[in-house]
């Protein structure tokens, strides 16, 4: 007898659901009335009947999204909770052929996950989002979601989600049709046939514009949770059209797919050996080989040098800059700058710290040996950090004289000045480069280590100028301006 087969499982499911627990093979592990199944079965339909199940990757985080990768025959990643979009980015990015899906719940995308979701749309990335609405976290025992309804109740509100407390379900559609790059939103729900099939048509519109490379589309779904919210199907399905729909409408919120141009964006470089030039620049020619070690008895003990001042006055390109010279010779160095509200005014500030042994710690934030400000605010505020016999270089063109204690020695330059004479303030930190050179040579260096120190500074400029030849050569001139133009302010020499 000829077995006829009529309907059946959609080819961009597995044949058997190998991957599920249990002895259970044939059948979703999913809640009766929950929308999961239902939803994947549109997906799968969807890639199979498009001919994309060797193009199409299933981004898939935290929740109960997560088990996606039990039935879907095309390839799948599961990612950390709310970082799909994350994850969908670097898979659309490093190919745009690949087909990029996001699956992801309320409690994931509109809460630990928001700002991701929110970034990718408004990058208007390639890729379509599937995102579940059950208005309650389903995995993990149903607490109150994002998308939980006013006066909802829940684990975590048993008297009804209140407002004034927790504020309003979040419409995340709305949000996202609203940034300029999506070309496509839309709220469905899976709650009766009609809903089901606009549903259907929804999902493979998504799909076909990450095909057609056309941007970012976002398919919000309403569905079913019936287990965590104590009902039956039929409850849940009239829970989802009389009381979901109230606070999420259905309906198309953008549609622009049509009128925009596919993506064009820089191909991606795969070739090994670019991309090992690209991570790691040959390094500057040396003078000296991997068995140099400095003699100098300076650095018999671990140095630890702090730069600050203005952001934008190179604190940090200095410090990078003394750090590459401490490379160039060999020693275990540490260059640690620090960032945030004070790279444009106020102290910026980096440390690095020289050593021929391990680096005990890469923050020089006491005993410096070296201190060097360049505006007011930062010797006012980290002068104290300078050891009781610590050399402190200052700029006098914008520093007052400091009082410093007997036993430290104060050099000084008007660095900013200086600079200004070769045509670009902000050459002084090259300017003080030299500074220091001078100072090194006069107090601390003898015979060849003497000789050495142009030649180190030379090969740490052009390394850390290397694509700009013209920069390096202005830093040069600014680097011997300022070896000439130190003088001792005043405090005892260093022996």
């Amino acid at each position: 007898m000829k077995e006829i087969v009529k309907y059946s499982r959609p080819q961009g499911f597995f044949e058997r659901f190998d991957r599920r627990p249990g002895p259970i093979k044939t059948n979703m592990h999913y809640c009766p009335g929950c929308g999961h199944g239902v939803l994947h079965k549109l997906i799968a339909e969807a890639v199979a009947d498009l001919g994309l199940k060797d193009r199409a990757v299933l981004v898939c985080p935290v929740g109960c999204s997560v088990f996606a990768y039990y039935y879907f025959d095309f390839h799948s990643i599961e990612c950390a909770h709310g970082r799909a979009p994350a994850v969908a980015t670097a898979i659309t990015r490093a190919d745009p052929e690949n087909v990029v899906i996001g699956y992801q719940g309320d409690g994931d995308l509109a809460s630990i996950g928001f700002n991701q979701i929110l970034q990718a749309a408004n990058r208007g990335e390639n890729m379509c989002v599937f995102f579940v609405n059950n208005a309650i976290y389903g995995m993990t025992g149903g607490q109150m979601a994002p998308t939980s309804l006013p006066g909802q109740k829940t684990q975590t509100s048993p008297c009804g989600r209140n407002v004034a407390e927790t504020g309003y379900p979040i419409r995340v559609a709305e949000m996202i049709s609203q940034f300029q790059a999506p070309v496509y939103v839309e709220r469905c729900a899976l709650s009766s046939m009609k809903n089901i099939m606009a549903a259907r048509k929804a999902v493979r519109k998504a799909i076909q514009n990450q095909v057609d490379k056309k941007g970012f589309s976002f398919v919000e779904v309403l569905s079913g949770c019936p287990i965590n919210l104590k009902m039956k199907a039929k409850q849940m399905n009239e829970f989802i059209d009389e009381q979901m729909t109230k606070f999420f409408p259905l309906g198309v919120y953008k549609d622009e797919a049509a009128d925009r141009e596919p993506i064009q964006r820089a191909t991606p470089i795969f070739e090994p050996a670019k991309v090992k030039e690209l991570l790691f620049p040959e390094e500057t020619e040396r003078a000296v080989d991997d068995s140099y070690r400095p003699q100098a008895s300076v650095f018999d003990e671990e140095r630890r040098i702090k730069i600050s001042g203005f952001g934008g006055q190179g604190v940090l390109s200095l410090g990078y800059i003394l750090a590459t010279m401490g490379k160039l010779r060999n020693f275990n160095v540490s260059w640690l700058p620090s960032y945030g509200p004070e790279m444009r005014g106020g102290t910026a500030n980096c440390s690095i710290v020289f050593s021929k042994g391990h680096v005990g710690s890469p923050q020089a934030d006491h005993n410096c040996n070296l201190m060097i400000c360049l505006n007011q605010p930062s010797m006012d505020k980290f002068l104290g950090e300078l050891s009781e016999e610590g050399v402190l270089l200052y700029d006098t063109s914008t520093i007052k004289q400091p009082t410093v204690k007997p036993g430290q020695t104060v050099y000084g330059l008007a660095a900013s000045d200086l600079a200004n004479t070769l045509g670009d303030q902000r050459v002084a930190n090259s300017v003080i480069l030299g500074a220091i050179a001078a100072m090194m040579e006069e107090c601390f260096l003898e015979g060849e280590e003497k000789a050495d120190m142009d030649r180190v500074a030379y090969e740490a400029i052009q390394e850390h100028f290397a694509k700009k030849p013209a920069v390096a050569e202005l830093n040069w001139k600014a680097y011997q301006l300022g070896k000439t133009s130190i003088t001792v302010k005043f405090g005892a020499r260093v022996k």
